[in-house]
C-alpha cells in the first residue's frame, strides 16, 4: 500500500475507540439479555465482531500490526428465531454434496437399474453418461438410501446440511417449484444440523494435542530426559 492511502494515525486511534464503545455495548446487552436468543446481544455482538475487524485492517495498515485476538465470523451462523411461536407448517431444505470417486461403478449401477427396468437390448442409452447414470439412480432410488449406500454407486461424501424452517401455514401446491429453494428467511430456521470433514478434523486435532498432552505428562513422571537409563528388571523378581 502506498503511504497516500495509509490510514492517519488519528484513524486508527478512532477504530481502537470504536472497539472499546462496542464492548461497552456487547457486555451491557450481555448484561440484559432477556433470553438464550436475545436480539440486541446477537446486534451487539455482530457491532463488536465489525468495529475489531475494522481496527485490525486500519492497525495493520498503519503499523503493519495485527492484533492478539481473534473474533469468531457469523456469517455460518443463524440470526435470532423470529418466527411463529407455534407454526403451523415446515419446510426441511437438504443438501448433499459428493464427488463422483468411482464412474465406473456409478454408471455399472445404472446400467443395471436400466437393464431391470427396460429389459435387456432395449436401446436405452441413459447410463452410458455420467449424468445420464446419476438421473436413473437418483430417480430409482431416494435420498438417504443413496446417503446409506453411496459407496456402492461410486460416491464419496462431502459436505451436508439440513434446514428445518417454520411456516405459517403450508404452502399451495405447485407455489415454490420453480424456486424451490429462494426467499428461505435464516430467522424462521428452527433448527439446522451440519456435516462436514472440518469438525472431524477440529476433533482429531483436538486429541492429538490431549495426546500430546498426556505424553508430555507421562515423560516428566518418568523422568526420561534422554540421559539416564533404565535399570533393567531383576529377572528373580
Amino acid at each position: 500500500m502506498s503511504d497516500a492511502a495509509q490510514p492517519t494515525a488519528a484513524e486508527v486511534r478512532a477504530a481502537a475507540e470504536a472497539v472499546k464503545t462496542a464492548l461497552d455495548r456487547h457486555l451491557a446487552a450481555v448484561e440484559r439479555r432477556s433470553g438464550e436468543d436475545d436480539p440486541a446481544v446477537y446486534e451487539a455482538f455482530n457491532q463488536l465482531a465489525a468495529a475489531a475487524e475494522a481496527y485490525d485492517e486500519l492497525l495493520y495498515d498503519r503499523y503493519d500490526e495485527v492484533t492478539p485476538f481473534e473474533i469468531p465470523g457469523t456469517e455460518d451462523a443463524l440470526p435470532p428465531y423470529t418466527g411463529p411461536e407455534e407454526p403451523h407448517a415446515i419446510s426441511v431444505l437438504i443438501r448433499r454434496d459428493y464427488a463422483v470417486a468411482e464412474p465406473q461403478r456409478l454408471l455399472a449401477q445404472a446400467q443395471r437399474v436400466e437393464a431391470v427396468e427396460y429389459g435387456e437390448g432395449s436401446g436405452a442409452e441413459a447410463a452410458g453418461t455420467v449424468h445420464g447414470a446419476l438421473g436413473i439412480l437418483f430417480g430409482e432410488f431416494e435420498p438417504d438410501e443413496i446417503a446409506s449406500r453411496h459407496k456402492e454407486f461410486g460416491l464419496e461424501e462431502a459436505d451436508s446440511t439440513l434446514w428445518v424452517t417454520a411456516a405459517d401455514e403450508p404452502a399451495d401446491p405447485g407455489e415454490w417449484l420453480e424456486a424451490p429453494f429462494e426467499q428461505v428467511d435464516p430467522q424462521w430456521v428452527v433448527c439446522r444440523f451440519d456435516v462436514s470433514a472440518v469438525f472431524d478434523d477440529e476433533v482429531d486435532d483436538g486429541i492429538d494435542d490431549e495426546l500430546d498432552e498426556e505424553a508430555g505428562v507421562l515423560e516428566d513422571d518418568l523422568d526420561l530426559d534422554g540421559d539416564e537409563e533404565l535399570e533393567p528388571l531383576d529377572a528373580d523378581r
